[in-house]
């Protein structure tokens, strides 16, 4: 085992949560929602964790379809997928990057 510090545990629900959300587990994230509320996270930063992996996972769905679309339907998205490649911001101008 390493000497190196361990992340504190709420920093790992968080990563938790916003992992669950972004990959679309069917657990959703739940659990860590719950022990960041009981560990007096306050509901701000959570819901700012939700808004990021919400709009990472989002992103996510269209570079796919867009990559579907250029291979099935030979449409070409160069123009938008070099747009798309850049980070973004949430639509409350959170940065996700």
């Amino acid at each position: 085992m390493s000497n190196d510090p361990q992340l504190h545990s709420s920093i790992v629900a968080l990563v938790s949560l916003a992992s669950g959300i972004a990959s679309k587990h069917p657990a959703m994230g739940l659990c860590q929602l719950e022990k960041l509320r009981h560990m007096g996270i306050p509901e701000s930063q959570i819901n700012t964790v939700v808004e990021i992996a919400r709009h990472i996972r989002d992103e996510a769905s269209e570079k796919l379809d867009l990559a579907f679309d250029e291979k099935a339907l030979g449409v070409s998205n160069a123009e938008v997928n070099e747009e798309a490649s850049c980070c973004s911001s949430t639509a409350s101008g959170q940065s996700c990057c």
